[in-house]
C-alpha cells in the first residue's frame, strides 16, 4: 500500500535526523535536520517513482519534499502543476531543488520562467530568476539581456533577500558569460552594492557581482 510506503520513507528520513544539522539548517530557513548526501541515498534507493514522489510531496514535510523531487518524473508536471509546487515551496532547499531537478528538466521551463519573474510573489519571482541566470548561459537567445540588467539595476537594491539573491546571481552570470556587456554589470553592481559586504568563508568566491565577476573571468583566462 502506498500509505505503508509513504510511512516508511518517513521512517527513514527520521533515522537521518541530526538536531545539529537542523539547526544549521534553520539558520537558512529549512526545517530540516537530514543529511544530504544520506537523503541523496536513499533517494537513489527508491529509484524513479512519480506516483511516490506525489504522495512524499503531499505531506508537506521539507525531507520528504526533497526526496520527492530527486524521484519524480520532470517532464510528466504541468504548468499549472510546477506553478502550484513553487507556491508551496516555502523552504530555500526545497525551492532550489524544484528549480534545478524539475523544472529546469522541463518543457514548460520557459513559460515558467517568464510568468514567474513577473508574479508579485517575491519567492515565486526568485524561482523565475533562477531559471533567468540559467538561461544567460545556455539559452541567452530567449533573452533579452539589456533588459533584464535595466531590472536588476532598478529593483535589485531593494527586492528581498531571495529575490535579491537570484537577481545579483543573473548579473554576475551576464557579466561572466557576456564580455560585450561586462563593464556595464560591473558598473551596476559596483553602484548598487548588493552584498558587497556578505560574509564569505576562506577560499570561496563572493557574491559580491564586481568580484564575482573578475574572479571567473580571471579563472577562465588562466584555464
Amino acid at each position: 500500500m502506498s500509505e505503508d510506503r509513504v510511512a516508511e520513507v518517513r521512517a527513514q528520513l527520521a533515522a537521518l535526523e541530526d538536531p545539529r544539522m537542523r539547526e544549521i539548517n534553520e539558520r537558512h530557513g529549512d526545517d530540516h535536520g537530514a543529511n544530504l548526501t544520506r537523503l541523496r541515498a536513499l533517494a537513489r534507493a527508491l529509484k524513479t517513482d512519480h506516483e511516490l514522489s506525489g504522495e512524499l510531496w503531499a505531506t508537506g514535510d521539507t525531507a520528504a519534499r526533497l526526496v520527492a523531487l530527486l524521484i519524480c518524473r520532470p517532464r510528466q508536471y504541468s504548468a499549472e502543476q510546477l506553478d502550484g509546487m513553487l507556491r508551496e515551496a516555502r523552504a530555500p532547499k526545497v525551492q532550489d531543488w524544484l528549480i534545478n531537478y524539475v523544472v529546469k528538466k522541463s518543457p514548460h521551463r520557459e513559460q515558467c520562467r517568464r510568468e514567474w519573474m513577473a508574479d508579485a510573489d517575491a519567492n515565486v519571482a526568485a524561482g523565475g530568476w533562477a531559471l533567468a541566470a540559467m538561461d544567460v548561459a545556455d539559452n541567452p537567445h530567449l533573452l533579452d539581456l539589456g533588459g533584464l540588467l535595466e531590472r536588476i539595476e532598478a529593483e535589485m537594491k531593494t527586492a528581498p533577500d531571495r529575490l535579491q539573491w537570484q537577481m545579483n546571481t543573473t548579473l554576475a552570470t551576464i557579466g561572466i558569460r557576456h564580455p560585450e556587456l561586462r563593464p556595464r554589470a560591473l558598473a551596476i553592481g559596483e553602484r548598487l552594492e548588493v552584498l558587497k559586504d556578505y560574509p564569505t568563508a576562506p577560499n570561496c568566491t563572493s557574491p559580491y557581482a564586481p568580484i564575482w565577476i573578475d574572479e571567473m573571468v580571471r579563472r577562465q583566462s588562466a584555464g
